[in-house]
């Protein structure tokens, strides 16, 4: 399982995150792109060399890095502003190759929510976007993925299938969030089963559907048992993301979340991320 360092993002630089974790017995992570946690324009070449040789170093291996979704927009109205997100996530994509990182999840856009724009207007400036950025992810060996979140122009998996499908190169998929699906009203169980063959990593976490979160196992509506099954008939559990953010007592809700999921019938043994005995409340 991958382990995301969301939790750490006003605490800890990402190295520092993933060195701690490590400690603990995780071994493979997620990385959200967002300052001061990790920020590509704040890395000279030498930083980022340094960074990845402490990465093999500590025996650490960054699944994915999340480029954001709030400070871009790749179906933005104004073309420079697709130009300037199209830049960002080049970056991200530079700093993916150079560390031997093999996806990085985007999000598809966002549209105004008064007079928005019409949904083919939004989609016409998404596809344009993507024509620049999947040469860009070809040639440095890397995979986007589109992710589901509320406040985007694709909240749906069934939205994001339809997209892939349309863009039809492997270097497009989706990373399904079973919590963003929840929030919304989506079968997260469903959802997962009907669109596997596009889906490259699953981010789990809890939610309610009055409040929007990413939760503790167990605490909100995600049927876990039905969802286990799901991803182990599918894509299995190595693609499966612990997107719980807490930024208190961390590493005890990472080692929590495990066993709640190992009580929920995962199958967590295949796994190189199981949580050390010496966990605790050190955060």
């Amino acid at each position: 399982m991958i382990i995301n360092t969301f939790s750490y993002l006003w605490s800890a630089t990402a190295i520092d995150a993933i060195a701690e974790l490590v400690e603990n017995g995780y071994t493979t992570f997620e990385v959200p792109v967002s300052s001061p946690h990790l920020w590509p324009d704040d890395m000279s070449s030498a930083e980022r060399s340094t960074m990845g040789t402490k990465l093999n170093d500590i025996g650490a291996t960054i699944r994915s890095l999340n480029a954001g979704g709030y400070d871009i927009n790749l179906a933005s109205p104004g073309a420079s502003m697709r130009r300037k997100s199209i830049e960002h996530i080049t970056s991200v994509i530079e700093v993916a190759e150079e560390w031997g990182v093999p996806e990085v999840v985007i999000s598809p856009g966002t549209r105004r929510p008064m007079i928005s724009p019409s949904l083919e207007r939004v989609h016409g400036w998404m596809y344009e976007s993507l024509e620049d950025l999947l040469p860009i992810a070809r040639q440095a060996g890397v995979r986007l993925l589109l992710e589901n979140t509320p406040y985007c122009l694709a909240p749906t998996v069934g939205d994001l299938a339809n997209v892939v499908r349309e863009v039809d190169d492997d270097a497009l998929k989706i990373v399904y969030d079973v919590a963003n699906a929840a929030y919304i009203g989506e079968d997260p169980v469903a959802g997962l089963r009907s669109n596997h063959e596009l889906i490259a990593l699953v981010h789990i976490s809890d939610t309610g559907t009055d409040t929007w979160g990413h939760d503790p196992i167990g605490t909100g509506v995600i049927d876990w048992r039905a969802l286990g099954d799901a991803v182990e008939s599918t894509l299995g559990v190595d693609n499966v993301v612990l997107e719980i953010i807490r930024e208190e007592n961390t590493l005890h809700e990472f080692a929590t979340a495990m066993r709640d999921l190992d009580d929920h019938g995962w199958r967590l043994s295949s796994t190189n991320n199981k949580p050390s005995s010496n966990e605790g409340d050190r955060r």
